[in-house]
């Protein structure tokens, strides 16, 4: 999934164009990304309305991930020979028509064709404008250093999944139509993005080339190390899905707490989170990044499950960022670890791979919960997800360490 390409644009325009056209995909890339979360604090009403189960549940949430991964290999490569705005813009379409999906019913097959196709959109939009940040960045500012690419990036990809969840939280809870609202209000905000983005210069000289999906491969010299990457990019994104599936459900009912502006602070909190200390943390070292990460994800979760015991729902709050934040610098530090060590010629390769595995973490994980919490009682449920997830963070550790 190659996220960089230095060719000239195919019509050469100002530098005062491309620098407008890098904000004006940075808030679509953010648009994009909050659309994705938008269910996450409505899953309780949609609970209310149809009866369904945790594990229903998590089946919808799984159905975004199952898209995501088959957009990523199949499409998520693609622009960087076909253009930026000719992936962009389709992708976008897609979001639109999963919020028309979402608002004719709310069935479970409704739910879950709206989120695979979500999920399909997700795939193509994350890779399609990274890279168009890049160019339009470089574009605007040649010579100057990636930091604006990096901040933006990060605070439009995660941040927007945390805002997302917030708006459409804050919209349930305070507007008509609680199911239907916050998709209305997203859907409007694509159509802008649409023509934002069909005004952003294309970065791209198109060509043809042969088509084939993207390889997937753990094969990539320092085995050890990527297998640390890995582990870590799954326990990260395991972190993200639990809270984006199940935890709005926890919250709601384990700490009677039914309010859905507080569901979307929840999972605000948690990409907040992530997406500040992604940011913040960018001059540490690669050790360094990997331990904070690791630290974070155990306490937090060791907290939020020790909430669910106390009934404390502050406590659920501090565990929840705190997780949140670990996962994100252990993320960008799996990321890092890749990058840096795989061979330029199969850097797109390693991380395709590396994202394959993360969004493995964002739905197996829930998917279990949502079965196991069907025979279990919800706070059982959530202690041994704890345990499971420690012992995978101390597998990380070990790994790391003997690799340093």
């Amino acid at each position: 999934m190659s996220l960089v390409l230095d060719r000239p644009a195919e019509h050469p325009v100002t530098s005062k164009h491309h620098g407008r056209g890098f904000w004006a995909v940075a808030l679509t890339f953010l648009v994009a990304m909050a659309y994705s979360t938008v269910p996450a604090p409505l899953f309780p009403l949609y609970v209310a309305r149809e009866g369904f189960s945790t594990f229903a549940i998590t089946v919808v949430f799984a159905a975004f991930a199952v898209g995501v991964v088959i957009s990523i290999v199949l499409a998520g490569h693609l622009s960087d020979h076909a253009g930026r705005k000719t992936i962009l813009i389709p992708a976008l379409g897609l979001e639109i028509v999963s919020a028309l999906l979402f608002l004719t019913g709310t069935s479970l097959p409704v739910l879950v064709v709206a989120r695979t196709i979500n999920g399909l959109g997700v795939g193509m939009i994350a890779a399609t404008a990274t890279a168009y940040l890049h160019d339009l960045h470089t574009r605007h500012r040649p010579g100057a250093g990636p930091r604006r690419f990096e901040v933006v990036s990060t605070a439009a990809n995660i941040g927007g999944l945390g805002v997302g969840a917030l708006v459409s939280g804050a919209l349930a809870q305070y507007a008509p139509s609680p199911l239907s609202t916050p998709y209305v209000v997203l859907a409007v905000l694509l159509v802008v993005s649409v023509a934002a983005v069909a005004l952003t210069p294309e970065t791209v000289d198109r060509r043809r080339v042969p088509y084939r999906p993207q390889r997937i491969s753990a094969d990539h010299g320092d085995r050890r190390g990527y297998l640390a990457a890995g582990a870590g990019a799954f326990a990260s994104f395991a972190v993200f899905g639990v809270f984006t599936s199940v935890a709005p459900g926890f919250v709601a009912g384990e700490l009677h707490h039914p309010s859905r502006l507080l569901a979307g602070l929840v999972v605000f909190l948690v990409f907040g989170g992530a997406a500040v200390a992604q940011t913040v943390t960018g001059g540490l070292s690669a050790g360094v990044r990997r331990a904070l990460g690791l630290g974070g994800q155990a306490v937090g979760v060791v907290l939020v499950v020790a909430s669910m015991y106390a009934v404390s729902f502050p406590v659920f709050l501090v565990g929840g960022a705190l997780a949140g934040i670990g996962a994100g610098v252990q993320f960008k530090a799996s990321i890092g670890a890749v990058a840096a060590t795989a061979a330029s010629a199969r850097r797109g390769e390693a991380l395709a791979t590396l994202f394959f595995v993360a969004y493995l973490g964002l739905s197996v994980p829930s998917l279990s919960i949502g079965l196991a919490s069907r025979y279990l009682a919800p706070v059982s449920v959530m202690t041994w997800f704890a345990g499971v997830l420690l012992v995978l963070l101390a597998g990380v550790a070990a790994l790391s360490r003997r690799r340093s």
